[in-house]
């Protein structure tokens, strides 16, 4: 909308004022578009979530390779960090930002803008606590600019830090305790002094079941961990109708949960001759998708282990494996941030903790009835996966791997 005002004829030099105004009020509409972004469509955030997914995978495979124990990350945390580090690179090292996040396709300055319209869905739901941090050393001047852009665009914080005090630690384990409202304790346990940037991203997550389990109906159960060892495990249980699907092609079952705030949970439970890894090699962004596809409803019951996950990751070793290496390296190209040179990453930490249980002791459970019919039974009792995803923009926002629930 425009605000027009009166112009009186004022004579100035041989010159009406009004003439003199005129080439400036021409320029005015060019001035104003830039700063009047174009609203995301709903095929770029779609776009936007497909390669995010993609980049999930590839991120998720990486960590899962290196332990067997269990695994929790926030895929979307991480690139929400790093395409804020992206907003302030320049040269291969944004080029090398993009590629790696699977984001080389689309226009660099669009991507602070579709970020922003997914926070916005999310925050809607209010269902995340998620901090971001990038963190330089205390001698670098952050650009204005670019702060802003992290703040309102990533949801971001820029912060100079002084590395050789021994507070540092806790000055930044103070700051994501207090970003993720008190979940989220300790997200480093050590700073090395030397230290030029680091990017801290940290998330905590307890979503409430929108078809909530009655901890009436839970009782201890066994899991069987491997071959050796059974855990006995409080196991949830739910009958109602249920969204399922089932990949013929990696022998697995896929259960969605609905949840409060527009967030759905994806259960992927592997046949029982089938070994859990054999699905982490397999899980990609198009699969995601297809299994998303795939879902009919049905009704079911559910036991499902309560459990609670609290990882924490240090990326420095596994981004270069994605494409990432030059923000660790001297050559690196962070002008954007401050318009020195002669910054480059240090380390990238990353701390995920989500809590998985009834959320109510008085849902609106079915008991079984044993006069009826009874529907098939989904008895999730050994190793699975789990994708926590947002529905309105398909963006994951946690993948993990449950091999022992009795284990953080």
């Amino acid at each position: 909308m425009y605000i027009l005002f009166p112009l009186r004829a004022e004579k100035s030099g041989g010159r009406t004022m009004t003439s003199r105004l005129l080439p400036l009020l021409a320029c005015i509409p060019l001035l104003v578009m830039p700063l009047l972004a174009q609203e995301p469509s709903a095929g770029e955030i779609q776009d936007l979530s497909t390669r995010n997914a993609d980049f999930a995978a590839r991120l998720y495979r990486a960590i899962a390779s290196t332990t067997d124990d269990n695994v929790l990350l926030s895929p979307f945390t991480v690139s929400l960090g790093l395409a804020a580090l992206m907003s302030g690179a320049d040269g291969s090292t944004r080029e090398q930002l993009l590629q790696g996040l699977s984001l080389n396709a689309l226009d660099h300055l669009r991507i602070p803008e579709l970020f922003q319209s997914v926070r916005d869905s999310m925050a809607q739901s209010g269902f995340v606590n998620q901090g971001i941090g990038i963190l330089p050393r205390q001698q670098f001047k952050v650009d204005s600019t670019y702060r802003d852009v992290v703040q309102t665009k990533y949801g971001g914080n820029v912060q100079g830090l002084d590395y050789s005090d021994g507070a540092a630690k806790d000055t930044i384990n103070q700051f994501f305790y207090t970003y993720t409202r008190e979940q989220v304790k300790e997200v480093v346990s050590a700073i090395d002094p030397q230290t030029q940037m680091m990017l801290i991203t940290a998330i905590f997550f307890q979503g409430q079941f929108a078809l909530t389990f009655n901890t009436s109906f839970t009782q201890d159960e066994r899991f069987y961990v491997n071959k050796y060892k059974i855990a006995m495990v409080p196991m949830m249980f739910r009958s109602d109708k249920y969204h399922l699907a089932y990949d013929r092609s990696l022998k697995l079952g896929v259960l969605k949960l609905p949840m409060t705030g527009g967030a759905a949970m994806l259960v992927l439970l592997p046949d029982e001759d089938v070994d859990y890894t054999s699905i982490d090699e397999e899980i990609t962004g198009e699969r995601f998708q297809g299994w998303l596809k795939q879902l009919k409803r049905t009704r079911l019951e559910v036991q499902l282990p309560r459990f609670i996950l609290e990882q924490s990751y240090s990326l420095q070793k596994v981004l270069p494996g994605l494409g990432i290496s030059e923000v660790f390296q001297d050559s690196a190209d962070f002008s954007g941030i401050g318009g020195e040179t002669g910054l480059r990453l240090s380390e990238v930490v990353h701390k995920a903790a989500i809590t998985v249980d009834e959320t109510s002791s008085t849902g609106n459970v079915h008991a079984p009835n044993i006069f009826a019919s009874l529907p098939p039974r989904l008895t999730v009792n050994r190793p699975f996966l789990f994708l926590i995803y947002h529905q309105a923009t398909s963006s994951i926002l946690f993948m993990g791997r449950v091999i022992d629930p009795t284990k953080k």
